[in-house]
């Protein structure tokens, strides 16, 4: 992921814990504000990266906003791990594979090379193969997974 693809997801992120933004325009908007325009695509393709939800504010208007939780990977949205060799699988929810990757992106976990994600799958490739087991004991205990029985 690019330098700035990174920077105007923070800067996203940061707008929507405002719980202010209304529409998709309007994150435009504030973005190009920030120095960061971008189109209504982008601004869309980065809020289903995100995991953004629409819902109602206090004032009854509905907001877009982030699905609260812990700094890091999202608990809940990832329900199993599996690994072999030479890589790690992550299972995750039906459509929240991309949040759950940029989610791992954004950890820098220093063992994790780069991650590949789908709908419903995300393939962690791990600096080493030496350590894949290990990198997903980790992943496992960061998500509150039970242990691998296997």
């Amino acid at each position: 992921m690019s330098r700035p693809t990174r920077l105007r997801r923070a800067a996203l992120r940061e707008l929507l814990a405002t719980g202010r933004a209304a529409t998709q325009a309007e994150l435009g908007e504030l973005l190009a504000a920030r120095g960061m325009p971008a189109t209504q695509s982008t601004v869309s393709r980065d809020l289903k990266l995100l995991g953004a939800l629409r819902s109602t504010g206090a004032d009854g208007v509905a907001v877009y906003r982030l699905e609260s939780s812990p700094p890091g990977l999202t608990p809940g949205m990832v329900l199993a791990v599996e690994h072999n060799e030479a890589m790690v699988v992550l299972r995750t929810e039906v459509g929240r594979a991309q949040a759950v990757g940029l989610d791992l992106d954004a950890l820098e976990h220093p063992e994790v090379l780069g991650t590949l994600a789908g709908d419903d799958t995300v393939l962690v490739v791990p600096r080493s193969v030496s350590r894949t087991a290990g990198l997903a004991a980790q992943l496992r205990e960061l998500l509150g997974l039970p242990a691998d029985a296997g």
